[in-house]
């Protein structure tokens, strides 16, 4: 029998080829089942995720009865900001309005005095901390161009005015700021603007 040694060669390379066709295919087999594992994994992680972000949304979308949300209301920092107040001792009564553009003061000021003259002006000055150091210009007693200083606490819910000694050369200012109290002063209480400007008319 002759054996053809030609042919020995190209059955190896053929069988060569067949293995290696044969292991290509297995790694593909494997990794095709690798990717379905992956696409598996990734389809039940989004899953997953998705309905735990429901939750959420939903517990916060759902307050409990008895609680309120508290939200942040817009807060203008820029620009005027304008406040009425209005106070009474006894008979008389004092009417101011402030308008705060960045801490420079302007107003109005108008006392109504039951036994004795009442006055009316202009108020200008700055703010200082909570401190409106202002100079009341004022009408009285049929004469114009009267001068005082005058300070107020302002809070949230009104005025209070400080009282202090005047200076003895124009007894208009404060002889010394740090001796003014703001105890026992008028006090002037949040007012309605339509009824502090009508009474400042």
């Amino acid at each position: 029998m002759k054996i053809n040694f030609l042919f020995i060669p190209n059955l190896l390379s053929y069988r060569n080829s067949i293995t290696n066709l044969a292991l290509s295919k297995f790694d593909l087999t494997i990794t095709n089942k690798d990717m379905k594992k992956l696409i598996l994994l990734s389809s039940l992680s989004v899953f997953l995720l998705n309905c735990n972000k429901k939750k959420e949304v939903s517990s916060t979308d759902k307050a409990p009865a008895d609680t309120t949300m508290a939200t942040q209301p817009v807060v203008d920092t820029l620009g005027a900001k304008s406040f009425c107040y209005m106070g009474v001792t006894g008979k008389d009564t004092v009417y101011v309005t402030i308008d705060d553009n960045l801490g420079t003061i302007t107003g109005k000021m108008a006392t109504k005095n039951s036994e004795k003259d009442s006055n009316k002006g202009d108020l200008t000055g700055f703010k200082s901390g909570d401190t409106l150091k202002l100079t009341y210009e004022f009408a009285s007693e049929g004469k114009t161009g009267n001068k005082n200083d005058i300070y107020f606490i302002q809070t949230k819910d009104g005025l209070n005015e400080g009282i202090g000694e005047r200076d003895a050369e124009t007894g208009t200012k404060y002889a010394n700021e740090k001796k003014i109290k703001y105890e026992g002063g008028r006090s002037l209480k949040v007012a309605d603007c339509n009824t502090v400007a009508k009474a400042l008319k």
